[in-house]
């Protein structure tokens, strides 16, 4: 018997871990996430500074730096090019942010929850009824989340980084130091993931407000100075910048869009603070400091040529460039902090719709479900990330490897931004055309000018996602194939529960309850059990999970009872639908289906529990390559043990099955 998170012997899998095809039965109607309503509108918008717009609002350390820095200084600190960069910073924020994410996507909530996965999740049931537009859906949101990927590993490295070399400005004799320091940060992050987040969560919004205040505050003194930088608000200078230098300007564009790295954080996160808070802070707080910030951070430049090596610490006064060090630091912590919990998220949901085996996730509140631990997420980011520092070395050499991930992340969420507006929502013609043009192409000169980055250091974050796509369609493929196969070898239930009430085995006192994905075949463990033991307890529950796509289900949804094909036999099937985001607590399951049946007149705390268990080995069969059954069985190995999983009792859980040729 194996404890709970401890990986099954070699090549095992859970048959009984695998979710059930969501599109099954339609999913229930959505309800609002508790979330968006258990506070202050006031106290969520502050919590929303600290979690929502960490990303974003340290991209002013570095997102200018490194547009001066591309080609070794090709973007002068002229007026013309200094009016341009800073103009095509603001309409990016503008555009990118404030009106498509803002405006428009924070409408698309999956039952209040946003994120690609869960936009994927809301045009696959609008597509539902067109098969291969589904299976495109699907495999933007697989392409989505691998990206995330990307973009985690790479957002703690140039954050933390970029905040460290301040020392540089402050401290030139400590510039030797700014590498430790900052793998020194990332480890204790790492380390304390277990822990959880709730303890410092509270200390966030706080830290983060301060940290805009100060944007702002270090910006208005260079703009009072060089009140002209105004001017760089309109995008006529953008059109001057393109006229004077079409290839500079493009190339810049993959730097300029360092300042919207985080924007899908809007998204991803509104099912913790909900739409309006997460507005409020932006268009009230946000938006005016970074624009104020970068803005100041212009006029620095026109003023001094020389801080274009790092503007944004030189805007600081001389006595203040050791505090805003230590600010920066801990807002660049809290940065990383919201992209390695998202990273945790999007592997949770990517577990419960059947693209990633069953993962250890260890909940840290017992009042907040979305604060979770998942180690092997957590170490695998940690490898990355010290890698990445480690290689790189300097902000401005890992700021060539970020961007891709990000406007990938950006075009694919446009595209089923717009699925979802067309199918569902039932947008007219020509707004689709107008958002589609208007997004689309600004994003895709994005992509463009990232892929010239390709070479210098923007394959990363393709091969971290080619990696991530790889693993998540072989998972996927190979589930469907075992799933077959199992199929065959359990047989129906009805022939098997008419075979028994044929036989009459003797009864034995108690409850046994089988996780078995369907009502329509013999989960293996009871079968083994029959076989082994010749006797069947007074009580037999199949209890089936199924994983829709939708975030959360209610208690009064979660429960379906079926007494199946005898009245008076004491077997009962039970399916609890739970959603993507909810935790798949079977023992309460089973308490709260307790009394809803005849059938169901037990004591669910003496269950015992019997979970079904494949031992996957590679066979000469086809369906799937060689090296891709390899990976299959490695990823099955190293799946989290489905007793912590469904929360099960591990002093009454018992594991039986059978080998299976893959």
């Amino acid at each position: 018997m194996q404890e709970p998170g401890e990986p099954p012997s070699a090549g095992e899998l859970a048959a009984s871990g695998e979710p059930a095809d969501a599109t099954s039965r339609d999913a229930p109607p959505r309800h609002p996430h508790p979330a968006a309503h258990g506070a202050g509108l006031v106290g969520l918008a502050v919590g929303a500074l600290g979690v929502v717009f960490g990303d974003i609002g340290t991209s002013p350390l570095y997102a200018l730096q490194t547009v001066f820095a591309i080609d070794g200084h090709a973007v002068k600190p002229t007026t013309g090019d200094v009016y341009g960069v800073i103009s095509l910073i603001f309409w990016s924020v503008t555009l990118v942010v404030s009106i498509k994410y803002v405006a428009f996507i924070l409408r698309a909530d999956n039952d209040g929850e946003g994120g690609v996965m869960a936009l994927a999740a809301l045009a696959r049931q609008a597509t539902r009824e067109q098969g291969r537009l589904v299976a495109v859906v699907l495999m933007l949101g697989v392409l989505g989340a691998s990206l995330f990927y990307g973009d985690s590993v790479i957002t703690p490295a140039i954050s933390v980084l970029s905040s460290v070399e301040g020392l540089e400005v402050a401290a030139p004799s400590l510039a030797d130091a700014v590498l430790p320091i900052g793998v020194a940060i990332l480890v204790l992050l790492f380390l304390v993931q277990r822990f959880g987040t709730h303890y410092v969560g509270r200390f966030f919004g706080p830290i983060m407000v301060l940290w805009f205040a100060v944007l702002a505050a270090t910006g208005v003194p260079e703009i009072v100075r060089q009140p002209g930088i105004l001017r760089a608000v309109s995008p006529t200078y953008i059109v001057s910048f393109v006229a004077d230098h079409p290839y500079l300007a493009f190339v810049a564009l993959g730097a300029v869009v360092l300042s919207i790295t985080g924007a899908e954080a809007l998204y991803a996160d509104m099912g913790h603070f909900g739409r309006a808070p997460i507005r409020r802070a932006w268009f009230l707080v946000a938006f005016p400091s970074l624009m104020l910030n970068y803005l100041g951070q212009g006029a620095l430049v026109l003023h001094e040529k020389q801080a274009i090596g790092n503007p944004f610490f030189q805007l600081a006064p001389d006595w203040a460039q050791i505090p805003m060090v230590v600010l920066a630091t801990v807002a660049t912590v809290i940065a990383s902090q919201a992209v390695i919990s998202g990273a945790y998220s999007v592997s949770r949901q990517a577990v419960r719709l059947g693209y990633l085996p069953n993962l250890t996730i260890r909940h840290t509140s017992k009042q907040e479900g979305g604060q979770i631990y998942v180690p092997a997420i957590n170490w695998t980011l940690f490898g990355g990330v010290l890698l990445l520092m480690v290689s790189f070395r300097s902000s401005s050499r890992l700021a060539t490897a970020y961007g891709l991930a990000v406007t990938g992340t950006f075009v694919i969420t446009t595209t089923l931004f717009l699925v979802v507006a067309h199918k569902d929502w039932k947008w007219a013609r020509w707004k689709l055309i107008t958002a589609g043009v208007v997004f689309g192409s600004v994003e895709l000169m994005y992509v463009g000018a990232n892929l010239t980055k390709v070479v210098s250091g923007g394959w990363l974050p393709l091969v971290i996602a080619a990696v991530v796509v790889t693993m998540m369609t072989t998972w996927q493929a190979g589930r469907r194939i075992v799933t077959a196969r199992r199929i065959d070898l359990e047989g129906p239930l009805q022939q098997f529960v008419g075979a028994l009430h044929d036989r009459r085995l003797p009864r034995v006192p108690g409850t046994a309850v089988f996780p078995h994905p369907t009502k329509e075949t013999t989960p293996l463990a009871l079968r083994a059990n029959v076989e082994f033991n010749q006797v069947l307890h007074e009580h037999v529950v199949i209890l089936s999970a199924q994983v829709l796509n939708v975030p959360h289900v209610t208690e009064d949804e979660r429960i379906q009872v079926d007494p199946l094909f005898y009245a008076d036999d004491g077997i009962v099937h039970i399916e609890v639908s739970f959603g993507f985001q909810d935790e798949q607590d079977l023992p309460a399951a089973l308490q709260l289906a307790k009394g809803r049946s005849d059938e169901l007149e037990f004591d669910p705390v003496d269950a015992s529990y019997f979970l079904s268990r494949l031992a996957i080995q590679r066979g000469t069969g086809g369906g799937l390559a060689s090296w891709r059954k390899r990976l299959f069985i490695g990823l099955a190995h190293n799946a989290a043990n489905p007793a912590a999983g469904f929360c099960l009792p591990i002093d009454r859980t018992v594991i039986m099955g059978a080998h299976l040729d893959l």
